[in-house]
């Protein structure tokens, strides 16, 4: 039977102490599902998570021919021998960003591939000129519509020497699934260097590809005729941990967070000690987190990696709404992240946003009119609101969540899909660190 929960009900005010395992990370593992259809044989992924944006993705690979099967409630095993279709025709496929990446996938096994326009979330416009650009590049032809985009050859892949405008992770992904098979060598400069691209390189080495990662941000791709299918674990997600961080450090309780590794957290530790929170190393995959002296405000800019994560940054906000004193968040990535504070407001948070540069990251949206700078005044006294709150996107809804759990009263969420598409089980992972949460369906 359909589950058609669309609300969670959290009380909140009450201590914060448990243990949660962190899933297989979301921004990988859809990522590690395309991967493996450029093989010539079946893959093993394990660590999938069970989230919404894996089951989209699943379905879409099924769409063309894939095998895609659960072996286990976190092993997916994938076959793409049978691929029979390069139109690739879903309508849940707008929520997600796969399409524009299975261009660069399928292009090698078909003459002319057809997507759907790529979706996503309303945090910022996305723009998908990098990832056609690169197509070009690779003498692919590229056809627009009001409804989709097709990829055409006349000829194989060839080769290419693409110097990115931004380091984007989505276009550096198109570039490198590009590559791996192309004719020729590929130099590709001013990459992401994102743990879940180094992930998706170390992947592909091990089917069989020819990637060099050179000093800085730039890489050498050699293509080769075939690709094999592969075993490969997905890494914890970094994004989920450093959010229940935030959380134990906020309520002044502690969480012990496995099936994570501290290396995926980079400077993230550093900021968290910064502003008050302690952590404690358990073993090598997994940490205590908890607050280790009063909150203190900071300024922080979120940037591409190896800087401050921009998913990072919304978890952190209703850290910092607890600190005694105004800190700044000024995001980079992103031209428009900060409409999840005027939720925070209602519940008692006192913010603002600015659409100054306020810090010293080169900014590519200076002067440009964007809200992307935001103060952050604390120490704030959240308290439950008496209407339901519509949660519009992954990460601003563990955003809302964390603030329920923070805020004195009952707070109703709804629209519950939006988060659940990246948090697997997130009910009862909650639970388990003592969060009264009820998840159910709640009419209009």
């Amino acid at each position: 039977m359909e589950d058609k929960a669309n609300c969670y009900k959290i009380q909140g005010g009450q201590p914060v102490l448990g243990k949660i395992k962190c899933m297989g990370a979301k921004n990988f593992a859809t990522k590690a599902m395309l991967a493996s259809i450029l093989a010539k044989n079946s893959s093993i992924l394990y660590n999938m998570p069970q989230i919404g944006d894996v089951e989209i993705t699943k379905l879409l690979l099924e769409s063309i021919g894939v095998n895609a099967t659960w072996q286990h409630d976190d092993t997916l095993y994938i076959d793409p021998s049978n691929i029979d279709s390069s139109a690739v025709s879903m309508p849940d496929s707008r929520t997600n960003r796969i399409p524009i990446l299975l261009l660069s996938v399928l292009i090698h096994r078909f003459q002319e591939v057809k997507v759907p326009i790529a979706g996503g979330d309303a945090i910022g416009k996305r723009n998908i000129d990098f990832h056609l650009n690169a197509l070009k590049a690779f003498g692919v032809d590229v056809v627009e519509d009001e409804n989709s985009i097709t990829a055409k050859k006349s000829s194989n892949v060839k080769g290419a020497h693409i110097n990115l405008p931004y380091p984007s992770v989505g276009a550096t992904e198109t570039c490198i699934f590009l590559s791996v098979l192309a004719e020729g060598t590929s130099v590709i400069t001013n990459i992401a260097i994102e743990p879940e691209i180094i992930s998706l390189i170390t992947m592909l080495r091990f089917m069989g590809a020819a990637i060099f990662l050179d000093v800085g941000r730039n890489i050498t791709i050699h293509g080769v005729s075939t690709l094999s299918g592969t075993k490969f674990h997905i890494p914890g997600d970094r994004i989920e941990a450093a959010s229940f961080a935030s959380l134990a450090c906020a309520s002044d309780g502690e969480i012990e967070v496995s099936g994570i590794s501290a290396e995926y957290l980079g400077n993230f530790l550093s900021f968290y000690m910064k502003v008050g929170g302690g952590y404690e190393f358990i073993s090598e995959d997994t940490i205590k987190f908890f607050r280790a002296s009063k909150l203190k405000p900071i300024c922080l800019e979120t940037d591409v990696y190896p800087g401050f994560s921009t998913d990072w940054q919304q978890p952190f906000a209703v850290l910092l709404t607890q600190a005694d004193g105004m800190s700044i968040i000024h995001e980079t990535v992103y031209e428009n992240r900060f409409s999840y504070l005027k939720t925070l407001n209602l519940l008692g948070a006192k913010t603002q946003v600015t659409s100054s540069c306020l810090g010293s990251v080169n900014c590519r949206y200076k002067n440009l009119d964007h809200m992307h700078s935001a103060l952050i005044y604390g120490k704030a006294d959240l308290t439950a609101i008496d209407k339901a709150i519509h949660i519009p996107d992954v990460r601003a809804g563990l955003t809302y969540i964390i603030s329920a759990i923070l805020a004195k009263g009952t707070t109703y969420l709804i629209d519950i899909h939006n988060t659940e598409r990246g948090y697997g089980n997130l009910q009862k992972k909650l639970k388990r660190v003592n969060i009264e949460i009820e998840r159910f369906y709640l009419r209009d």
